[in-house]
């Protein structure tokens, strides 16, 4: 374990799947509230739209979003985010596909939280002349975060441990450092162990804050 700690920049590559996790959640958790809006819009067309995105991307596997995100959109269609870097280019595409994937999760946990307001609430809303946005900003969703909180970590987490995806890519993680140390060194417990290691330090103290967090907020009814 010393020697692959020694030879190989382990901590770099946990600090990529760091940043990449990061920027998949933000990017998740912006697509999934503007989905679930979609989702629970009085307008027909808008729930299509996000009915459409939550089936097609929950039933498309994330592998397959990650190798068309390069081989699709960059090399065929010229779709670049980094025209000058490749490998940025690539972590890049990578966050961007863990955004999407992930965004259909969020959203059916924020429509879950939605659920739990009182429909009173709603109908007092627009009692007062509330628009549906307007209800949705300071009425529904603030509640639906608050009562959503649990599945929106679990989601988080497996964005994390989905991270190891990227390395289909050559995504400059956790994963992909992995890869090349097997090459190297071969299929040692030791190499899986200080990945393991440093995945349960990721995930380990989230689930925990999740938890605490789901407790501390929960509604009394």
């Amino acid at each position: 374990m010393q020697e692959i700690l020694s030879d190989y920049d382990v901590l770099a590559a946990f600090w990529g799947t760091i940043k990449l996790s990061i920027l998949g959640t933000i990017g998740a958790l912006i697509l999934g509230t503007i989905v679930a809006v979609l989702r629970l819009s009085p307008v027909r067309v808008f729930q299509w739209i996000g009915t459409w995105y939550v089936n097609t991307f929950r039933n498309i596997p994330l592998t397959l979003l990650m190798v068309f995100s390069i081989l699709g959109l960059t090399f065929i269609l010229g779709l670049q985010l980094n025209s000058e870097d490749i490998s940025s280019n690539v972590f890049r595409w990578a966050a961007t596909m863990l955004a999407v994937y992930h965004g259909a999760f969020i959203c059916e946990a924020l429509r879950s939280g939605v659920n739990t307001v009182p429909v009173g609430q709603a109908e007092a809303a627009r009692a007062i002349g509330l628009t549906f946005g307007q209800s949705m900003r300071h009425v529904l969703l603030p509640q639906a975060f608050r009562g959503s909180i649990a599945p929106i970590g679990s989601t988080i987490i497996a964005l994390i441990k989905n991270s190891t995806v990227a390395a289909v890519i050559g995504a400059g993680e956790a994963a992909n450092l992995m890869s090349v140390v097997i090459e190297n060194e071969g299929s040692r417990f030791s190499v899986f162990l200080v990945f393991a290691i440093g995945f349960v330090i990721l995930t380990l103290p989230l689930g925990l804050f999740f938890t605490s967090l789901s407790r501390r907020l929960a509604v009394k009814r």
